[in-house]
Order: structure tokens, then C-alpha cells, then sequence
């Protein structure tokens, strides 16, 4: 007798699980599918309006004048990242952020800013 590895018996009732819709599934619909899975992996760009990006703009003076901490979130490459430390320059120029946090300075583009809360 052969056995079945995928063959489940509950009760009187036996089942072959999900082999039997395998027969179903085109390639292009595993395709899509395993594409949509891979697309909910990502986190998605807010949206900041007028109203946004003037109290964003507000938090940054500030925090720039008090030279207090911020924790900064920036949006890049369809991901969140989060960075602390404080502030030491705002060049309009270049529309970025310079901030020092332990282990160096670095430079954050004011274009991939999200949000900005002050540690007090």
C-alpha cells in the first residue's frame, strides 16, 4: 500500500490538505500572489500636507535652539528608520539635517523627514 505523506484522517474523513488546490493555482497566480506578499513587506510614504510640514518645520527650530534631543523618523528606500540625537545644524542649502548622536555626525535629507518629537 502506498502512503501518502500529505494524506490526513480525521475521523472518517480524510483530507489531503492543501495539495488538493494545487491543481487550481496558475503560475501567474502564485506569481501575483507571492509579488503582493512581498509589496506588504513595505511601509507606505505618509502623506504630510501644508499643515504637517510647518509643525515639523516648528519642531526643528526648536529643538535646534535648545540643543535637546530629538528622535527623528525618516522615510527611505519603502521603510522606516529612526534616528536619535541632537541637532546641530539645519542648512537650508543642501535641505538637510545635521545631527551628532554618539557614535559620529551625520546628515539626514529634510525631504525624507516624517516626524520629529523633542526628548526632554
Amino acid at each position: 500500500m502506498k502512503v501518502n505523506k500529505h494524506l490526513k484522517v480525521q475521523g472518517e474523513i480524510k483530507d489531503r490538505g492543501v495539495i488538493k488546490w494545487q491543481g487550481m493555482m496558475l503560475t501567474e497566480h502564485v506569481e501575483l500572489i507571492r509579488a503582493w506578499y512581498e509589496e506588504d513587506k513595505y511601509d507606505a510614504k505618509p502623506d504630510l500636507d501644508e499643515f504637517d510640514l510647518q509643525l515639523l518645520q516648528e519642531e526643528l527650530v526648536l529643538a535646534a535652539q535648545r540643543k535637546c534631543h530629538v528622535k527623528m523618523k525618516s522615510w527611505k528606500e519603502k521603510k522606516f528608520h529612526y534616528h536619535i540625537g541632537i541637532i546641530q545644524e539645519l542648512n537650508r542649502h543642501s535641505h538637510s539635517i545635521v545631527y551628532q548622536d554618539p557614535s559620529g555626525i551625520h546628515r539626514l535629507p529634510m525631504e525624507e523627514l516624517v516626524s520629529v518629537w523633542l526628548i526632554e
